[in-house]
């Protein structure tokens, strides 16, 4: 890039950008879906090693399937989503990497060192499912991140018998904004940042 993005663009992504409850009756297509993730697996991982998995949670049976997982203050607002993602973790991510990033043995790197491979697949697994709202809020999405469920009864009912693990959830769909709360307060430059 060698501009930067307009004040519309930084509002979509940022400034006017919320984090959505409530979502309005309208379907998210598969061909959405499949623009979001060509648009997230762009976002750079370290060794290009693309931890991150994402289900996409849409049908009655699937969502059924989440439900005793959900936290109380999470399940109305989640059922109601078109769709939920759950943001994984492929815990053998380094498996791909012969295809991924070729020019050295990288997977060595990581078949060596069990608490390396673990350190890695949750910091980029979660990068990639941050450039996932960031993408679906450019697709003209609203998301809704959330931790409020258990990791267990997720991985259980979706995850048995792979090596795939769930991070977080995430709400996705067009939001309803009379179910928005107020704006937070964000910490200041000088509370949160140090020149160096």
């Amino acid at each position: 890039m060698t501009t930067a993005l307009d004040d519309k663009a930084l509002a979509a992504l940022f400034t006017a950008a919320r984090t959505h409850n409530g979502w309005a009756d309208r379907p998210v297509g598969d061909e959405t879906l499949r623009e979001l993730y060509d648009l997230t697996k762009m976002g750079p991982t370290s060794a290009n090693c693309s931890p991150g998995r994402f289900v996409f949670v849409r049908s009655q049976e699937a969502k059924e399937k989440l439900r005793p997982a959900l936290s109380s203050g999470n399940l109305e607002k989640t059922m109601a989503a078109p769709v939920t993602v759950i943001a994984a973790i492929d815990r053998e991510f380094y498996e791909k990497l012969p295809m991924l990033f070729p020019h050295a043995d990288a997977r060595s790197w990581f078949t060596s060192s069990p608490d390396v491979a673990e350190e890695t697949a949750f910091r980029n697994a979660t990068l990639q499912a941050g450039y996932l709202i960031l993408a679906a809020r450019s697709l003209g999405l609203d998301t809704g991140a959330m931790s409020g469920f258990d990791k267990g009864k997720v991985d259980t009912a979706f995850f048995a018998g792979t090596t795939w693990k769930s991070n977080f959830l995430i709400n996705l769909g067009y939001g309803d904004p009379s179910k928005l709360f107020g704006r937070l307060p964000r910490l200041g430059f000088e509370e949160a940042c140090v020149l160096a």
